[in-house]
């Protein structure tokens, strides 16, 4: 039987950029670029956090779960949705003409 996991995943600084987040040693940049479901994200959302295993993370305010390789290595993992972007939910991104 596993033992209780005493790890805890911390958020140590956000930045308009993206957020550092601490993993036992181990400190990732989490930028918005790559993960751009946190850029709206409150500072409540981005702390509450879960670690339920060495390569999960589990943000259950944002309902967003993400591999931890998947922040140390974000190249070998493309963004890809079957769904539009909402781009009126994207501060920052350019709105598409309309006809």
């Amino acid at each position: 039987m596993p033992g209780t996991s005493t790890s805890v995943a911390e958020v140590t600084h956000v930045s308009k950029n993206g957020f550092w987040l601490l993993l036992d040693d181990e400190e990732l940049l989490v930028p918005f670029a790559e993960f751009p479901w946190f850029r709206q994200a409150t500072i409540e959302q981005l702390t509450t956090i879960e670690w339920p295993t060495q390569d999960h993370l589990y943000w259950p305010l944002l309902d967003v779960d993400l591999s931890v390789e998947s922040i140390r290595r974000p190249e070998k993992f493309p963004l890809v949705s079957s769904i539009s972007a909402n781009t009126s939910l994207q501060g920052d991104a350019p709105q598409a003409a309309r006809p």
